[in-house]
């Protein structure tokens, strides 16, 4: 049975980008929405794995929109994201906090550029309470490949079986769990914290978690 919890970051514990803060970066860039939004997530998981800088990945956005960046551009872009990203659920907070009192195990595993993942080091205290921190810029795997998720069974030390992932992506949750990692897809606080605690229930009766897939 699982006892170790490996939590995703945005989408379930830090929110996804808000409407202002999606604005602000296409305001900031000066370029049509649409061509924004396709380049950018085109363009973002080598930024993710850490192979590119922030600067590298917004010199290639532009040459992608057939425009240019200066270095001005370029520094209030890096913070136009970063600040998109930065809001948290703090229901997800306090779940984080009461898992890992409660003597379990807690990591977080999560598809973020070395940029916003220096931002969150700074800024947010609560990520003194993961065992491991799998950050894909410093991994160089990015969800959903496999080896994103083997690299923290070796970090934790850990059968792939003894592991809960949540994330809110079915995607995501179906590449931990080809790789043996049972999954729960996130669907908001209630539904994580009763997933958790019939993982603590089962292990009283001594047998395999059923987990709440809702």
């Amino acid at each position: 049975m699982a006892d170790t919890v490996l939590f995703d970051l945005f989408g379930v514990i830090a929110r996804q980008q808000s409407p202002s803060g999606r604005e602000r970066l296409v305001t900031t860039a000066a370029v049509p929405p649409p061509a924004f939004w396709e380049s950018y997530w085109a363009l973002r998981t080598p930024y993710d794995r850490g192979e590119v800088s922030g600067v590298e990945y917004w010199r290639r956005m532009a040459s992608a929109l057939g425009t240019t960046f200066d270095d001005h551009r370029i520094a209030r872009l890096v913070d136009a994201d970063i600040a998109s990203w930065n809001a948290v659920d703090d229901d997800m907070v306090a779940l984080v906090e009461q898992t890992a009192a409660s003597g379990r195990r807690v990591a977080l595993l999560s598809n973020i550029p070395e940029d916003l993942a220096l931002h969150y080091e700074r800024h947010h205290r609560w990520l003194k309470h993961f065992a491991v921190v799998a950050f894909s810029c410093r991994i160089g795997h990015a969800k959903p490949e496999p080896e994103a998720y083997r690299w923290c069974c070796r970090a934790l030390d850990l059968a792939p079986g003894r592991i809960l992932f949540v994330d809110d992506r079915a995607e995501n949750v179906a590449a931990a769990e080809a790789v043996g990692i049972p999954g729960h897809l996130f669907a908001g606080p209630t539904q994580a914290r009763r997933a958790i605690a019939e993982l603590d229930r089962e292990r009283g009766r001594g047998r395999p978690a059923v987990l709440d897939r809702r």
